[in-house]
This record gives C-alpha cells, structure tokens and sequence, in this order.
C-alpha cells in the first residue's frame, strides 16, 4: 500500500509468523530503521522519518503487539523483537542499516548491536532517551526500600491497564487527554491522535483498549524490568550514540510520587551516561532538549543528532567513540 508522498506501508512476516507492520519512507543514503516506544507506534516518527529521508533510506515499523502488527496474544520477549527487526531488514534489502529506537525501541536497537542467533548484528545504533526503570541505586538520595516500593507500585499501576477496556470516557477520553498533553509539550494534536487510533484494539465483546494486549503487554513489561542496560552498553563493540531527554516530562495524573522519583533517577542516570561516556569507547552521549517526547517536540533536532552521528560512523577510521555533547 503506498500512501501520501510515495511513502509505502506493508507486512513483513517473522520467524515465528507474526506480521510485523512497516512503513517505508524511501530515500537514499546510508539506511536507517525507526522504532518507537511501548505503548506506541511508528506513527511517532511522522515528523522525523521524512527529515531522515532527505539523507537516508528510510524504515520504520510497529513493534510486535503495537500498531498494526501482530503478536498481542502471544509471548513478547527483547529476542524476539530483535529477530523482527533483523526480518525487517532483510526484506527491505538493507541489512546494514543503523537502528535507531526511541525509548522502548532505543533498548532494541542498541540490543540488536549483538544480532540474533544466525545474524549479524546492526553496525551502529541509536537509542534515543531508552533507560527503562533503571536499578534502584539510581536514584540519588532516597532510600532503596523507598525506591523499590515505588518502582513496584509504577508498575503495578502500569500492568493493570494493559490490554484492559478503556475507562469512562472510551477513546474520545484518550483522545481528549493527548490533545491536552499536546497542547502543553506545543506538539500537533493531530499527531498524538494519528497514534493513538493506531493503536487501538477491539475484544471480542466490542470493549476497545489500547494495544499491547494484556498477555503480550504483560511480557514486555516483564522483559524491561529485567534487563540491565548498562552492562550491555559497557559489553558493545560497535558505535552506540544514547540521547538523554535534558527537560522533565509533565506531572502524571494520579502518581504524585512520580516526580520526585524521576528527578533522584534522572541525577543518577546522568551521572552513570557521564561515566559511561568517558571510560567506554564505543559509546557516545547526547542530549536534546525536550522532554521524553523528542520525537514529536524537536523533530528537527533529532533528525540532525541522528544524521551527524551515522555521518560519523560511517567515515573512514569512524567510530562515535566516547564523546559527550549536551
């Protein structure tokens, strides 16, 4: 199917056959693959795959269980999200492409620097503000108990509305809720919207709920909390650029904790980036500055951070090594 401006949306079948959603912005230049967060879809790269494409081949594609791709009743793990990607690839003729993921998808690509079992690895890749919850020593000056109880309750909050019905409200709710974000990050509400109807799943009953399904929802929160990025960031040896969000994101409804646990976090993580960025050389750190929603806030500068970064890389004796810039 090709939509507006030549750019191309079709399924592409993984390992296991679930049909994985692409969109295909086209382009020339050295290849780049988007992928986007939990909960969201590729329609976040709305703004910023078209900056790309000016200078890149561009992809972008519904991580399992998210958008229009599959998987949503079935086990999610990084593994296999990693072997979609490298489905991905090999179908759009560009196995060598830079990953480049945004939270959620951030973890993925700089996952999928050490490939899948019978494939090699992504060149190089960008993982655009994707630390997940993070270790509770992170989280400078509150006590770990305290850390920990909160974490678990963040997540307890999280798992009980995976894949649930939509409370009062339904979609138009969701809908008016991102239009208001939007106005307050100064994002398009038409954006947030494309998204959000994206993602929508309907039960058999007729109930609609956001996707990811609750059983694959479920895995995905499961796989985040168990993973430790760092010691996969100081186990790499190929070009790994990490952006930091440099502003806090608005207050969440319902969790007033929340904010002072992101701020102990985000001094703690800044602090481990900084280290990282001096005593590992094949990682480069970065900042922007918007919120967590980058992608939609200074599209411009994202395109620019990632273009500068693979122009790097791909030059002779280029390795991104251990540089740091906002």
């Amino acid at each position: 199917m090709t939509g507006a401006c030549g750019v191309e949306e079709f399924r592409v079948s993984a390992p296991d056959g679930v049909e994985v959603a692409v969109r295909d912005y086209g382009g020339d230049g050295p290849p780049l693959l988007l992928l986007h967060g939990a909960g969201r879809t590729l329609e976040d790269w709305a703004l910023v795959g078209p900056l790309l494409a000016g200078r890149h081949r561009v992809v972008a594609m519904d991580l399992r269980a998210h958008g229009l791709s599959g998987g949503g009743h079935g086990t999610w793990t990084f593994a296999m999200v990693v072997a979609d990607v490298a489905a991905v690839l090999e179908r759009c003729g560009i196995p060598d492409a830079v990953v480049v993921g945004h939270s959620l998808g951030g973890m993925v690509a700089a996952l999928c620097l050490e490939g899948v079992e019978g494939a090699a690895g992504a060149p190089a890749a960008v993982n655009l503000d994707g630390h997940g919850m993070g270790r509770p020593e992170q989280y400078v000056g509150l006590e770990r108990g305290y850390v920990v109880q909160r974490m678990r309750e963040a997540r307890e909050f999280a798992e009980a509305a995976m894949g649930r019905p939509l409370p009062g409200g339904g979609l138009e709710g969701v809908l008016a809720y991102n239009a208001t974000m939007g106005d307050e990050l100064g994002v398009a509400g038409g954006l947030l919207e494309a998204g959000v109807r994206r993602s929508v799943g309907e039960s058999e009953d007729g109930q609609v709920y956001l996707r990811p399904e609750r059983v694959a929802g479920l895995g995905m929160q499961e796989a985040m909390a168990g993973i430790d990025l760092f010691a996969l960031y100081r186990r790499v040896r190929r070009p790994l650029m990490i952006a930091r969000a440099l502003r806090p994101n608005p207050s969440t409804p319902g969790l007033p904790w929340v904010d002072e646990l992101m701020a102990a976090y985000v001094k703690g993580l800044h602090a481990d980036l900084d280290e990282l960025a001096r005593t590992q050389p094949w990682v480069e750190v970065a900042g922007v500055e918007a919120t967590h929603a980058m992608l939609l806030e200074r599209p411009r500068e994202v395109a620019e951070l990632v273009a500068a970064f693979v122009a790097r890389v791909a030059a002779p004796g280029g390795t991104g090594a251990g540089s740091q810039r906002g």
